[in-house]
């Protein structure tokens, strides 16, 4: 409470052990703080952090998780068991053994974009200028990207850097793209 003596009577103004005892009470159960700390961290989804963004992810109907295909080692092409593709060095990554999953939990800022990207496209009407504009709130800061169609069942995503295995995850899983069901989409670096 803000003000918690105005809300003592007269007669018990003056006691000082009663004084004492209710501003204690008020100093252990003031929600202030935790109202503002709830804000802060759940309601808000620009300073949102873990539980939050994941309600903020479940309101929108988009997940922090993603399954993401790993490949492209790097290695010689005698030591392929044809489980794996082997690309040469800045092409790949070590071969590490089989790993126990695929998948890839989004970090707090990624995920932020995410979200914001997903409630874009859950009432953007589905034009090119939509799609363009959610993929760049996405992915500016790597370069430019933006969609063409080019034929009528082919929809293109031209890049002007090469995506990594969770971008694509993210075009493709969340459904960030209002895609028709007769559309398949192909990817261009330009």
């Amino acid at each position: 409470m803000e003000n918690v003596n105005e809300t003592i009577l007269a007669q018990f103004a003056n006691s000082p052990s009663l004084l004492t005892i209710i501003s204690g009470f008020n100093d252990a159960v003031d929600p202030g703080a935790l109202i503002n700390l709830f804000y802060d961290q759940a309601f808000n989804p620009k300073t949102a952090v873990g539980w939050g963004l994941d309600c903020w992810g479940r309101i929108v109907g988009v997940g922090r998780i993603l399954n993401v295909a790993v490949s492209g080692y790097i290695g010689f092409h005698e030591a392929d068991d044809n489980s794996n593709t082997i690309a040469g060095f800045n092409y790949g990554i070590f071969y590490g053994g089989q790993g126990s999953t695929q998948n890839f939990a989004l970090t707090d800022d990624a995920f932020r974009s995410l979200i914001f990207a997903k409630a874009a496209a859950n009432i953007s009407g589905g034009s090119i200028a939509d799609l363009n504009s959610i993929l760049m709130l996405l992915f500016s800061e790597y370069g430019n990207i933006w969609v063409e169609e080019t034929s009528d069942t082919l929809m293109t995503i031209c890049h002007s850097w090469q995506l990594s295995s969770v971008q694509t995850a993210i075009i493709e899983q969340t459904g960030i793209l209002c895609q028709p069901s007769t559309i398949s989409i192909a990817y261009k670096q330009v």
